[in-house]
């Protein structure tokens, strides 16, 4: 049985795209990501947490922007923060 999506991923009617391949935080601080992430509300582009510096979680603890989506080739999925909780699109 699926359970439904949060409100946060429900919300979402256009998924938003990196416009570069890199983790604009680490890029400034000479760091380095093992994946992108892209945040639903205003778009920045940052590390995951398998990432050293887990960029995109504390930018989320920081804006409290609640969906990130996955900035990896093939791959088409979004998580919520708030809620914990993940779904793919098409």
């Amino acid at each position: 049985m699926t359970s439904p999506i949060c409100s946060h991923l429900s919300q979402i009617t256009e998924v938003k795209t990196s416009d570069s391949d890199v983790c604009e935080e680490c890029v400034k601080n000479n760091s380095s990501w093992v994946h992108l992430r892209v945040c639903q509300t205003c778009g920045v582009t940052l590390c995951c947490d398998s990432s050293p510096q887990k960029h995109m979680t504390k930018h989320y603890h920081h804006t409290q922007h609640p969906v990130v989506s996955s900035a990896e080739a093939g791959e088409r999925w979004l998580w919520c923060y708030a809620d914990e909780s993940f779904a793919e699109y098409e």
